[in-house]
């Protein structure tokens, strides 16, 4: 029972990773009151170029650095229409989320001729990292061992995300731009210049995460990979108000819904119940958030 607990406790943790990655860039657009819900495009882009650049230059450095700079052009075209054209920033990210799912799509077919998903050995994967120490621990070990850096990576972003929020100047004008913007302009701060910082930083914690689902939890990409992750992702942060550890556990909630989903499939449970799980989490969260307002 405890190997079984075990496993299923790593397969949740490698789970929640680029569910908390996007949730990390995501909640930089919340405290600057930025409604961004493009991080399932800047995903789902970074994941296509991350297995661009890891293929044709045979390294999975070339894939984040691709992976990265797809995050900070999408960052750029958010900010261009959103923040100094003032268009609506939901129809904006919707915009960019149809954007990257139809250019992915496309280039998908003409790079690689191929259709649905590009799969080969000849696309290096992120390196797994292994504790010898603690792999001698019992049960620790078997959670925390032989995952992909970029896991440990969004771990120790819970707590730097936190420090940058809650204990430097940019935290606090970041914050002061989402709850006070009057007070935060009459010092003479741009706050145009913030918000823009924020979609920045959205645009490179999405990258990352799409780098981990097509280098990291597998090894390929396929139309759509990201399949909802940034829309959880945006739950995820509206229900913990922003808060960096907060959405780490709460991702791991999920990360551990998606892989029971997986167990259940072994006592003959239809995947396609199973694969409903997380969303319907995410349902129930955003109900007990709704019904949380109205009582407040």
């Amino acid at each position: 029972m405890g190997a079984i607990v075990a496993q299923l406790l790593h397969a949740a943790l490698s789970s929640a990773t680029p569910i908390a990655l996007a949730a990390f860039g995501g909640m930089f657009s919340y405290h600057a009151n930025v409604f961004n819900i493009a991080m399932e495009g800047m995903m789902l882009m970074g994941a296509y170029y991350a297995v661009y650049g890891a293929y044709r230059f045979g390294h999975w450095l070339y894939g984040m650095l691709f992976a990265l700079l797809s995050g900070l052009v999408l960052a750029g075209i958010f900010s261009l229409f959103a923040i100094v054209l003032k268009v609506d920033e939901f129809i904006t990210g919707i915009g960019i989320n149809m954007l990257a799912l139809g250019w992915t799509t496309y280039s998908l077919r003409a790079t690689f001729q191929v259709k649905g998903a590009f799969i080969s050995q000849n696309i290096p994967a992120i390196p797994k990292i292994r504790f010898p120490m603690i792999e001698k621990v019992p049960f620790l070990g078997e959670v925390l061992s032989s995952h992909p850096f970029l896991v440990f990576i969004a771990i120790v972003s819970a707590f730097v995300c936190h420090a940058v929020l809650y204990r430097t100047k940019f935290g606090l004008r970041l914050r002061a731009t989402g709850e006070e913007p009057t007070a935060v302009a009459s010092v003479g701060l741009s706050i145009n210049r913030l918000k823009l910082w924020s979609a920045v930083l959205c645009g490179v914690f999405s990258a990352l995460a799409g780098v981990y689902l097509s280098l990291g939890y597998v090894t390929l990409f396929s139309e759509n990979m990201s399949n909802g992750r940034g829309w959880i992702s945006l739950a995820i942060i509206i229900l913990v108000r922003g808060k960096p550890v907060s959405i780490m556990l709460m991702s791991l909630v999920f990360g551990l819904l998606e892989n029971l989903g997986l167990l259940l499939q072994r006592y003959a449970v239809p995947p396609q119940f199973t694969a409903m799980l997380p969303y319907v989490a995410t349902l129930f969260v955003l109900y007990s958030y709704a019904r949380r307002l109205k009582t407040a």
